[in-house]
């Protein structure tokens, strides 16, 4: 197996430094680097922000000298083309490195091949270090790469106890608590996008803005599934449609009614369906989707097949009878991986694999 546990250890302080550019990389992905030297750290970087030096870069110049026959542990194979900034090949090359162990290989046709660049340059290189984790990390990064004609989606739902999202009243109310809900904020701001069904967006009036937590580097777009154009004129998400983009997908016979939407900022655009909409939000940059309810587009996404990763907040609350149902009618999906499991407060959160990464050569 690659590397020993000392050089896991590197690997996965990489990770971890990549994570601080959460939110501000896109449509760069999330990298980190670390350079060891007679088996300590010398130096440490990361991607902060689109368009800054990336991730092997600041490492190297945080290492100065020291980098001239260093291993270097990053989370993304070296880019060796020119982008916003130079070739990383060229800057390691340059620094002398010895070794390079990369936990996942670029599949950018026009950033690949910064492997064999390495090696004609006299470079030790190694990949898949980690890989499993290191693709998490970056999941609608390499799924965008793949020629997919849609997002991938992260589909997240706060359930009760006994796995409802609404009591018989349907009364909007707060499952979670607030730790829970900030942390929401977070998962917001790495996503391109917010979707939400129609009765969600009439019933919670909701924002779907990051309002906890760093900001993003550019918003994500609201998203409404709403084939009647059920919107209300005054609702947050139409009066602030000019400051954050805002689209609406209806169906593809536009009602009458949503002309006043359509002066109020908010774009609406018809659709055949589903597929039809997730195709226009890939045509448009969206590649990471986060959908947050309700219950019957959470059904129509997971019957299509294109929910990647369910993301389930479970509170200590009982809804009991005539409560809505988090999937009712939904088809049964096989057996899921955990990729996640973590507490805030009393409320447990589960991340699930539905859909794997394609495999790539």
């Amino acid at each position: 197996m690659l590397g020993d546990a000392r050089e896991r250890t590197f690997m996965r302080r990489a990770m971890l430094l990549a994570r601080r550019g959460w939110g501000h990389t896109a449509p760069n992905p999330l990298v980190g680097c670390v350079i060891v030297r007679d088996g300590a750290v010398v130096a440490e970087g990361f991607h902060a922000r689109f368009g800054w030096p990336h991730a092997e870069v600041a490492a190297l110049t945080a290492a100065g000298p020291l980098a001239a026959g260093a291993d270097v542990f990053v989370t993304l194979e070296p880019c060796s083309h020119h982008g916003k900034t130079p070739p990383c090949v060229d800057a390691l090359l340059h620094a002398g490195v010895r070794r390079v162990v990369a936990a996942v290989r670029d599949p950018g046709t026009d950033s690949g091949s910064g492997a064999e660049r390495l090696r004609a340059g006299g470079v030790e290189v190694e990949v898949g270090l980690e890989q499993s984790a290191a693709e998490e990390l970056n999941a609608p990064f390499l799924f965008a790469s793949s020629g997919s004609g849609r997002p991938w989606i992260t589909l997240k739902l706060a359930l009760s106890a006994d796995g409802a999202i609404a009591d018989a009243s349907r009364t909007p109310r707060w499952l979670t608590g607030e730790p829970a809900r900030r942390y929401v904020h977070r998962l917001r701001a790495q996503s391109d996008a917010i979707a939400v069904g129609a009765g969600t967006a009439v019933a919670d009036d909701p924002d779907l803005t990051v309002r906890y937590g760093r900001r993003p580097r550019v918003a994500p777009m609201r998203v409404v599934f709403d084939r009647d154009v059920r919107l209300p004129i005054g609702h947050r998400l139409v009066m602030t449609a000019r400051k954050t983009p805002t689209i609406l997908f209806s169906r593809s016979d536009l009602p009458d009614h949503a002309a006043p939407l359509i002066s109020a900022g908010v774009d609406v655009v018809p659709v055949s369906g589903l597929a039809e909409a997730l195709g226009t939000l890939r045509s448009r940059g969206v590649r990471s989707l986060m959908v947050e309810g309700g219950a019957g587009l959470a059904r129509e996404l997971l019957a299509a097949g294109v929910v990647d990763r369910l993301i389930i907040f479970q509170a200590p609350v009982l809804l009991g009878a005539g409560a809505l149902p988090a999937f009712g009618r939904a088809p049964p999906v096989e057996r899921m991986r955990v990729i996640e499991r973590r507490e805030f407060g009393d409320d447990l959160m589960t991340t699930y694999a539905v859909n794997e990464l394609p495999v790539r050569p």
